[in-house]
């Protein structure tokens, strides 16, 4: 199709492949027929002159349902490198193109095989066409290494529908509209000789610019119907060629549309079992009227709307013979699709032969696939139970993989049949996978508690228990349902010492558990890291910070390589609110940083606003003030959509870490206070004992020590029961009592793995010395709280500390900032691992990157750090 009005667009493109690695690529949207398909032919043509090497895929209606079939297509001509790549990715991407068989592959490890693969081939012009057709996990695929062509020879040029996929993907999205009346003019003339003049003008109005109408119409300009939707007369339009061939090429077209591959020898052999026999001369009809082109072993249409506008055109009992034909394929998949489509009725031998599809497809990772397939295996079953349990399996497949509406409207179509007692609770509980729950009423908690009680299988049980208890976190249920939890949890026939006991538990009851719970963590050695993830929550609620960081640290390396990034990023959400609670913020940047970024893209919003809101209170402890409020007003937006309780919790401190550094201390207790009202949507029952030591530095310099005093009697009932809390209650009373006993007695205390709560004690004594005229005395203390927040990177408490000392009659030196602190957490994170002898390939497959990256970002973080080797970075960083 001539370009007629796409130089600007052809533009663009051409500046894409002429720099590789500038920009990720082009996303071109439109509706049918508007030109995509020839700027992308256009674009492969440049990239053949330039010498960049083009692959290629193709989404096809028919391929839909089958995983990774456009994923496959694509890499098939570079297949053979595959073999080259690391173990675990190869493994993946081969399970995935069903080149072997094994566990079910991470869609992510998929993702990262095939940006790895990719990069190998660079430079590279990697074109996806109809993308709305293509299967989701191809879809998935594509995002993920769109997400990450940061440093590569390579562009990713996509087309797609309005509205299609892809969108989000990080692409130049390039909206292509209807040509212009001259350029439509212009495209006519050059395609249709001869027209009359009111039949040009009829036509031109009919396409109103677009392209395709502009080239198909003409041929069936008598029969143009002006009540149809443009699309729809495009189809007419083909139909109406199609009408006029023989018998035989239309029965072997039929064929070849309703096919799941461009394969002539598979064509042909259907078209042989419906007709007795077939060769490449039915075909030579189609050719002519330029509805398909024949290649090397291959049919295809010149335009996707052929595929469905030949079976819309075409009988029912035409379409059942043709898919019965293609069905005797040697693909087990395919064929029981195809057995699908020619059935009318309920047909139980099918319906189970789709569900063998779907479970293969789960084994490649493909479960929108899985989703689709064990759909209509349901709607083939001829038993309400089976059909019942095949429509749940396909919704709770969806809710593990974020699809609500989906997962939605297979229940309520499940709660139409006869359930029993099993399904009722699986249809119950489903719902509620879904943000934790964080948009349900809480209410829902106690009909789950009701729900898990009733359940006889105590696994089962314990998922619906913390699916509530997870509730328990993000919402306030009160008092009543947090027993009611409690009542069933004691029942559950599962040990003390049982994971899943312990974190819902900690979930639910972080005060009144916290002595079973902490003696659980400490008495825990697991090696799963879904089980330590779980343990790293569980000790964040009871304020064991320590711990916290521990197990989510143990956990994230295992997460990683399993490619579970939805479970990473919760787990690096807790290691980095941990982290940052103990002070160690070089720790927790990157790995906040980290989360935020897979909150995105894992489509968790409420953790991501976690993380945020964490990146909020390091900027605030860091002195950044105006980075703090930015990012505490974009955690809040998050927290805000829905009440997550500790997004907002979390916001506050951060607010009140910020006044506290400015001096604005009556705004830092009012902050603070937030969290501990009931009626506030910061309020979070266990996060609130969290802040004592700011919220007392608030309340002494706003002289509001009274009102202190009255939140300390509130929460000494909870003494012994969490470590984070009594060492905040210690902080408190020695501020308070301001008393040398009350100041020795704290830091008696066992604060090794908690240097910001020990750097505050000696600042708060030394700050009393010096009031005492105990000058020579407060410098030792005041010097150990400034190298304290230097090494942790607290500038605005180290900067206190530094006017203290002045006061006291001692200079200090100024702060240099920390190598580490002169990167950006990106850097930071890529940097240290670096740092410990890993290789660019080894720190790519960790962060998910591509090794050619990791070496870009390196040659950046080296001048910045004055260092010319992996050794000389590791000094650098402080790590030997």
């Amino acid at each position: 199709m001539p370009l007629f009005g796409r130089e600007p667009e052809l533009k663009v493109l051409s500046e894409l492949i002429d720099e590789p690695g500038s920009r990720s690529g082009a996303l071109l949207v439109g509706e049918a027929g508007i030109g995509k398909s020839a700027l992308l032919a256009e674009a492969v043509a440049l990239a053949s002159v330039a010498g960049v090497r083009v692959l290629k895929a193709t989404g096809v209606e028919a391929e839909q349902d089958f995983a990774y079939a456009g994923l496959h297509q694509l890499l098939y001509p570079v297949r053979a490198g595959v073999d080259e790549l690391p173990p675990a990715q190869r493994d993946a991407l081969r399970c995935a193109l069903g080149l072997a068989e094994a566990a079910e592959p991470s869609p992510y490890l998929v993702g990262l095989a095939t940006l790895t693969l990719l990069a190998e081939l660079a430079p590279l012009l990697v074109v996806a066409e109809d993308v709305h057709w293509l299967d989701q996990a191809s879809v998935d695929v594509l995002a993920f290494v769109a997400r990450r062509i940061e440093a590569e020879p390579m562009v990713l040029l996509a087309a797609t529908r309005e509205g299609g996929p892809l969108q989000d993907a990080g692409l130049h999205v390039m909206p292509l509209e209807r040509l212009s009346g001259e350029s439509a003019a212009e495209l006519l003339d050059s395609t249709a000789f001869g027209l009359e003049p009111e039949a040009r003008e009829r036509l031109l109005a009919e396409a109103a610019g677009n392209p395709l109408a502009l080239t198909e119409l003409p041929g069936a300009l008598d029969r143009l119907d002006p009540v149809l939707p443009l699309t729809d007369r495009l189809r007419r339009a083909f139909a109406a060629r199609v009408s006029g061939l023989p018998e035989e090429t239309r029965t072997a077209l039929l064929i070849a549309a309703l096919n799941q591959s461009d394969s002539a020898a598979e064509v042909l052999a259907a078209t042989g079992r419906v007709l007795g026999a077939a060769d490449l001369d039915l075909f030579t009809p189609a050719v002519n009227a330029r509805l398909i082109d024949l290649g090397p072993g291959t049919v295809t249409f010149r335009h996707p709307l052929m595929r469905s506008a030949i079976p819309a055109a075409s009988s029912l009992t035409d379409q059942r013979r043709a898919h019965l034909a293609l069905a005797e394929t040697d693909q087990p998949d395919r064929s029981a699709w195809h057995r699908a489509a020619a059935t009318a009725g309920l047909d139980e031998d099918v319906a189970e032969e789709l569900t063998g599809v779907a479970e293969r497809a789960l084994e490649r990772g493909g479960v929108a696939a899985a989703i689709t397939t064990l759909e209509r295996a349901a709607q083939l079953s001829e038993r309400q139970g089976t059909k019942a349990d095949r429509l749940l399996r396909a919704a709770e497949l969806a809710a593990e993989s974020g699809r609500r509406d989906t997962a939605d409207r297979l229940v309520r179509e499940a709660r139409t049949l006869d359930l029993s007692p099993p399904q009722r609770a699986t249809a119950s509980w489903l719902p509620s996978i879904f943000d934790d729950g964080v948009r349900e009423d809480s209410s829902r908690i106690g009909e789950l508690a009701e729900l898990a009680g009733s359940v006889t299988d105590p696994d089962a049980a314990s998922r619906i228990l913390w699916g509530a208890a997870m509730r328990c976190f993000w919402a306030e249920p009160g008092e009543a349902a947090r027993r009611t939890l409690l009542t069933v949890l004691d029942r559950l026939p599962l040990a003390d010492d049982d994971p899943r006991k312990v974190a819902i538990a900690a979930y639910v009851a972080p005060f009144d558990r916290a002595g079973v719970v902490l003696s659980g963590l400490r008495a825990a050695a697991v090696a799963d890291p879904e089980t330590q993830r779980f343990l790293g929550s569980a000790a964040l609620q009871i304020g064991a910070f320590d711990l916290a960081a521990r197990f989510s640290a143990a956990a994230a390396p295992g997460l990683r390589a399993q490619g579970r990034l939805g479970l990473l990023t919760r787990a690096l959400a807790v290691q980095a609110w941990s982290r940052a609670r103990l002070g160690d913020l070089i720790t927790a940047a990157p790995i906040a940083a980290e989360a935020v970024k897979l909150a995105q893209e894992t489509g968790q919003p409420f953790m991501g606003g976690l993380a945020k809101a964490v990146q909020a209170e390091i900027a605030a402890l860091r002195g950044e003030h105006e980075q703090a409020g930015k990012l505490a007003d974009e955690a809040e937006r998050a927290g805000l959509a829905a009440g997550a309780r500790p997004v907002l919790a979390t916001v506050q401190l951060a607010r009140g870490i910020l006044a506290l550094s400015e001096g604005r201390f009556e705004d830092a207790f009012a902050q603070l206070s937030r969290v501990l009202d009931p009626a506030d949507p910061a309020h979070q029952p266990a996060l609130r004992a969290y802040f004592l030591p700011e919220l007392t530095d608030a309340a002494v310099r706003s002289g509001q020590t009274d009102a202190m005093r009255d939140i300390l009697r509130t929460l000494a009932p909870f003494a012994g029961t969490s470590p984070a809390l009594d060492i905040g209650l210690r902080y408190a009373h020695a501020v308070l009592e301001s008393t040398e006993d009350a100041f020795t007695t704290a830091l008696r205390a066992e604060l090794v793995d908690w240097p910001a709560e020990r750097g505050r004690l000696h600042l708060a004594f030394g700050e009393w010395l010096r009031r005492q005229r105990r000058v020579v005395e407060s410098r030792a203390h005041l010097r150990t709280a400034r190298e304290t927040f230097d090494a942790l990177g607290m500038a605005a408490w180290s900067e206190r500390a530094r006017r203290e000392l002045r006061s006291a009659g001692e200079s200090s030196p100024n702060r240099d900032p920390d190598a580490r602190e002169r990167l950006t957490p990106h850097e930071l994170s890529i940097a240290q691992l670096a740092a410990t002898g890993l290789t660019n390939r080894e720190i790519g497959q960790q962060l998910y990157l591509s090794h050619r990256t990791v070496g870009t970002h390196l040659q950046r973080i080296f001048p910045k750090l004055g260092v010319n080797s992996r050794t000389e970075l590791a000094q650098a960083l402080g790590q030997r």
